[in-house]
């Protein structure tokens, strides 16, 4: 099986960090923005996701990036990736 086969395309989400107090774990929201079909205005959607931090080294206010993973717990199937910039 080539390299090529083998690779899955993971979804990368990018958020912030609202929460830090779990050991490994932070918990990122992430905001999207859809338009609403009866009003026709766009509308902001929030979401959180459990996300596994090894080192334990981000905190509540940082911009990250997390990357689909293995279930690692019950609700934990995130990996943060790297800190992203600000907007």
């Amino acid at each position: 099986m080539s390299e090529e086969a083998k690779t899955t395309s993971r979804r990368v989400l990018r958020g912030k960090v609202v929460s830090n107090k779990m050991d490994k774990t932070v918990t990122v929201e992430v905001t999207r923005t859809v338009k609403d079909t009866r009003v026709r205005k766009y509308v902001r959607r929030r979401k959180t996701y459990k996300a596994h931090d090894e080192d334990n080294k981000y905190n509540v206010g940082d911009v990250v990036s997390i990357e689909e993973s293995r279930p690692l717990s019950r609700l934990k199937r995130w990996v943060v990736l790297d800190q992203a910039a600000a907007e």
